[in-house]
Parts: structure tokens; sequence; C-alpha cells
């Protein structure tokens, strides 16, 4: 895996949060060797089904949202943004759509300090990375 460093922070956007994947590690290491065998498409197909569920589940299950992130990154270690835009709670998957990118480091590093700080603007973050008009 290839962190994107901050410091000694590796970053993930999910949505508009920003997680340190670099805390103490998500995913235990029996689930990580269980998590091995599941491919990249497997996990967008997870991401999907878990945001029809639950679209704000970057904010209302940041731990389950950072394991995500965590298996995201790990599967596409170039990969530092995923949004998972569903359009209502309990939405056919189907109808989620899913985008990925890699942020260069500083912006990642900018967006984690403004949320530090309290200053967290979902709307400045969904315009900025995702180009969308409303988060």
């Amino acid at each position: 895996m290839t962190p994107v460093m901050v410091g000694v922070l590796m970053l993930f956007l999910l949505n508009d949060v920003v997680f340190d994947l670099d805390e103490a590690s998500p995913v235990t290491p029996a689930d990580a060797r269980r998590f091995e065998k599941l491919g990249f498409d497997y996990l967008l197909e997870l991401g999907c089904e878990l945001f029809a569920e639950d679209p704000l589940l970057h904010r209302n299950d940041p731990a389950r949202a950072r394991r995500l992130a965590w298996l995201i990154h790990d599967r596409g270690p170039d990969i530092t943004a995923a949004l998972f835009a569903a359009p209502a709670a309990g939405c056919d998957p189907a109808l989620v759509e899913p985008q990925f990118c890699a942020l260069p480091d500083e912006v990642l590093g900018q967006l984690h300090d403004r949320a530090r700080r309290g200053k967290p603007d979902a709307v400045a973050v969904d315009r900025a990375v995702w180009g969308r008009l409303a988060a």
C-alpha cells in the first residue's frame, strides 16, 4: 500500500469527511487476511449498498465508513478520495453513484486541518473535489 502522507498522517476523503487511516488499524489482522480475497469490484458494490442504506454513513457510523475507506485505499493505493452519492436512504444500491480520485497531499491536508479547526464545509468540499452543486 502506498500511503498518502501529510506529516505522519495517511488521509482519505470519503464523501466530505477526511479520515486518518494511519490511526490504529480499523481492520484486525484476521479480518485483513479475510478481506485480501475481496476485489475492488466487490468493495464498490459494498460501498453502494452501505450508502444506499444510509447516505450519511460517513457521519452516522464513522468507524464503519473508515473501514470502507481503508479497504478501498488498500485495493487502490492511488485512490485517496471516494464519493458514494445516494439519492435517498433505503434506495436501490444501483442508484448510488460512486466516484474515485487521487487528491494531492496538500488538498487532503488542508481539508483535514479545516475539519480539525471545526470548520467543515460539506458544500465547499463537494464543489471543490467532486464538482457537484450541492452536498
